[in-house]
């Protein structure tokens, strides 16, 4: 029986990316970045508390509980300034309540974070068309940008299907952090659907990293070939409109909620039944450590996972284990699934 592959996030990969085969091997060392949550502010005090007291001595307060006291609602306002609606920061304040009630009956032994709760079922319902929904009389939450943002949609629905592709490169062209692509509408409601029954997961990112050994010099460091995780978490402010938000794991472990995403993607749902096609955008952020190839490669990497095909059934597997906490999820495993994408 012939094999059917899957069509790839077009556009996508348009420019040159290097083949994460040829930088990653099977015997790649793995970066042990699963430190625990616990204790994380009581280690960033410690680590800058030389500067707190300094800073405390010059306001003229006693010590760092003080100075905390006196920046509160500065504190505050920088920490809902930092939160994401619909991935980081609840979007109703139901949702806060209810997030609240359920978070000590949550606790687990697993070292890997709690995905967030599955979405209500009308936000769900994969069948509901986004054009019968009246997305124009229910508004996206502040903060979400739908494709009305960036294109006229009453104007370009009469286009041809790659006219809009064409238009939507050039609106994204003169941006050196943007992504952009489509996806055809049946490769979307398949990820989708993956998306809203396991809303997050970890990747693996190919790394050189410097290895300290005798015949190593500053002139000509070694390097060894290993693997850091990201984080990434799927979030469905509206009807219309998929947020994916990609973290370092050890960012999102140590700074939970307020962690703040290397790479924001967006999809955009208005065409999907009239073109059948779903169009998306996105940036890298700079100075996260993270390039525009290398977030190409994990949303490539995403979508191997998100739309499994008859021969990435191991890759559904592992998505099935991380939901429930299943202790046989092995990053060996994971690492050794994403070295068969090509």
């Amino acid at each position: 029986m012939a094999t059917h592959r899957l069509p790839t996030i077009r556009n996508l990969l348009r420019q040159p990316l290097c083949n994460p085969r040829n930088t990653q091997r099977r015997w790649a060392q793995v970066q042990d970045v699963r430190f625990l949550q616990h204790g994380a502010q009581e280690r960033i005090l410690a680590k800058y508390k030389h500067k707190l007291d300094q800073k405390a001595k010059e306001q003229g307060l006693k010590d760092v509980m003080e100075l905390k006291e006196a920046y509160k609602d500065r504190i505050e306002r920088l920490r809902k300034e930092a939160a994401v609606p619909g991935a980081t920061a609840p979007l109703t304040p139901s949702s806060m309540a209810s997030s609240t009630s359920s978070s000590p009956s949550s606790t687990s032994s697993s070292p890997w974070p709690s995905p967030p709760p599955p979405p209500s079922p009308q936000s769900s319902s994969p069948s509901s068309s986004p054009l019968q929904n009246g997305s124009s009389h229910n508004p996206p939450p502040p903060g979400v940008k739908t494709l009305h943002s960036f294109l006229d949609v009453a104007k370009i629905s009469t286009l041809p299907q790659k006219e809009l592709q064409t238009l939507w490169r050039l609106r994204h062209a003169s941006n050196p952090q943007s992504l952009h692509f489509s996806i055809p509408t049946k490769v979307f409601n398949s990820l989708l659907l993956n998306a809203k029954r396991h809303p997050a997961f970890v990747l693996p990112l190919p790394r050189q990293v410097p290895v300290d050994t005798p015949e190593s010099s500053p002139e000509a460091p070694k390097t060894a070939q290993a693997a850091e995780l990201h984080y990434l978490q799927f979030a469905h402010p509206h009807q219309q409109t998929t947020t994916l938000l990609f973290t370092t794991l050890a960012e999102f472990k140590l700074r939970g909620e307020f962690a703040s995403p290397h790479t924001t993607i967006t999809f955009h749902s208005e065409l999907a039944d009239s073109h059948g096609l779903v169009l998306g955008q996105g940036v890298v952020m700079e100075n996260r450590g993270v390039s525009v190839e290398e977030a190409r490669w994990l949303m490539m990497c995403m979508q191997k996972f998100y739309v499994v095909s008859e021969e990435g059934k191991a890759r559904g597997e592992l998505l099935e284990m991380f939901t429930r906490g299943d202790g046989r999820f092995r990053v060996e495993s994971l690492i050794e699934e994403a070295e068969k994408i090509v």
